[in-house]
């Protein structure tokens, strides 16, 4: 039987009497939908003409009807909507939807949700829908799904002011109001720059007498530093705790990591002192945060001591956080204190890397230790860390201004070995001191190289040097 005839057997089904009605073509309805749906023949203008609402809402309610099955049905109504004499209507949708629903298949029912609520061909106003729900009789559990689904719709959307309307309506009609979705919404909200309405969303949550989670309360602290206003996101963590909303590691790492980017220590003292408040830890996170924070403004002690602290406590304190604090004692001039963190690091079996070696080659070939600075080149390649560019234009350099031109001349060959070009400022001071040197014929290997790369001869300033 095609799906015509089928359609016109249920039709003439539906006008019999109850007594008279015979059982085949509703208890077969479920077997044919499924046989249709797996059918490869197009679809003509005959196949869906005996279609009417009547019929459609019919296969939608049928409980021997699996939801996804109605589901893939509806939507081969709404691609062939040409060969229907009907639209389906927001009753079909969100009778649809209440079945998707109870069956758990959540994607499917937001998919059939933003079709009615969002699109922009064939959007209902939000009282529209939430009226239609009422006549619906929807099962509680049901509505309240349907309802948080909304405000998920409408905020994944930028229909805020939707996300509103639908917040308050639960509100005021005793629907279960979902905490993680509010959460996802002010997620939303913050990353659409809307701080203030995540701030007055928040207080609305707040009010309704919610359960608040650490999520939310993170969410729009995190919002309020991205702004640069730790001061009110460390109010409102207090406020929150007044009302039993205690705020975690992660919550209190977002204020202190927006305090340190900003060398702000006095909010960081603060923050600080209300974490020990709350009796709330550090994790190995929030070192990081404080000793890249105090690194980066020169509090190299500061954060010495909180390695030290990490090390007493038994937590990991890997290559990165050393390499801060090398950096922070190289930047201070204290090139002696470099040293004693790299034996350390050596001592606690802390691996260095690339990053480490580099304040040493710096710093000794800076004042002129052009020995102990190549020392340490050799030790680091030994463990399998090359030099790049940057690292050998500033060796290359140092030897200049150290007269060690041939030393230079070699490394520049090294250099070229690997891949890499030195700049030609440099090649023009090192040809200027071979040729004062009398090393002609390295000066002349030096600008052969330079026209090769295709060097103009005018940017190169040592040529008439070269007898």
């Amino acid at each position: 039987m095609t799906l015509q005839n089928f359609l016109k057997t249920l039709k003439t089904v539906k006008k019999s009497s109850p007594s008279t009605l015979p059982s085949k073509p509703s208890q077969n309805l479920p077997d044919f939908i499924s046989k249709f749906l797996t059918t490869s023949k197009p679809l003509n203008a005959s196949t869906l003409s005996d279609l009417n609402p009547t019929t459609f809402h019919d296969i939608l309610t049928n409980p021997d009807l699996k939801a996804s099955k109605c589901f893939r049905f509806f939507n081969l109504v709404v691609k062939n909507q040409s060969l229907v004499s009907f639209k389906p209507d927001l009753q079909s949708h969100l009778t649809l939807i209440s079945r998707l629903l109870k069956a758990r298949l959540f994607s499917d029912a937001e998919a059939m949700l933003k079709s009615v609520s969002v699109d922009e061909n064939s959007r209902y106003p939000f009282l529209v829908i939430a009226s239609a729900v009422e006549k619906c009789c929807f099962e509680s559990k049901v509505m309240a799904k349907f309802f948080n689904l909304m405000i998920k719709v409408y905020s994944d959307n930028g229909e805020f002011g939707d996300v509103s309307k639908t917040f308050d309506y639960m509100k005021n009609n005793g629907i279960k109001i979902d905490e993680r979705t509010c959460t996802v919404h002010l997620i939303a909200l913050k990353g659409a720059d809307e701080l203030g309405l995540a701030l007055d969303f928040f207080y609305q949550m707040v009010e309704t007498g919610l359960e608040i989670s650490v999520y939310s309360l993170t969410a729009v602290v995190d919002g309020l530093c991205r702004n640069g206003d730790m001061k009110k996101g460390r109010e409102m963590v207090e406020e929150m705790v007044g009302r039993g909303i205690k705020a975690n590691v992660i919550t209190y790492n977002t204020l202190i990591d927006s305090c340190v980017k900003r060398w702000d220590f006095e909010e960081l003292d603060l923050v600080l002192g209300l974490m020990e408040k709350g009796g709330v830890g550090f994790n190995v996170e929030t070192y990081k945060l404080l000793i890249d924070g105090y690194t980066s403004y020169g509090k190299v002690e500061e954060a010495d001591r909180l390695v030290e602290e990490m090390h007493d406590k038994g937590l990991r304190v890997d290559t990165y956080l050393y390499n801060l604090m090398i950096n922070g004692y190289w930047k201070s001039g204290s090139l002696e204190s470099v040293l004693l963190l790299f034996d350390r690091m050596s001592n606690r079996c802390v691996k260095p890397n690339a990053d480490t070696y580099w304040p040493l080659i710096n710093g000794y070939s800076k004042v002129g230790e052009m020995e102990v600075a190549m020392k340490y080149v050799n030790e680091m390649q030994k463990k399998g860390f090359e030099l790049d560019k940057v690292m050998y234009d500033m060796l290359i350099d140092r030897f200049c201004q150290n007269g060690m031109v041939d030393e230079a001349f070699e490394l520049r060959i090294e250099m070229e070995r690997k891949g890499f070009h030195a700049d030609i400022s440099l090649c023009n001071h090192m040809g200027k001191l071979l040729c004062e040197i009398y090393q002609t014929e390295k000066a002349k290997m030096l600008l052969n190289i330079m026209i090769k790369r295709g060097i103009c001869l005018k940017a190169l300033s040592f040529t008439s040097s070269i007898s």
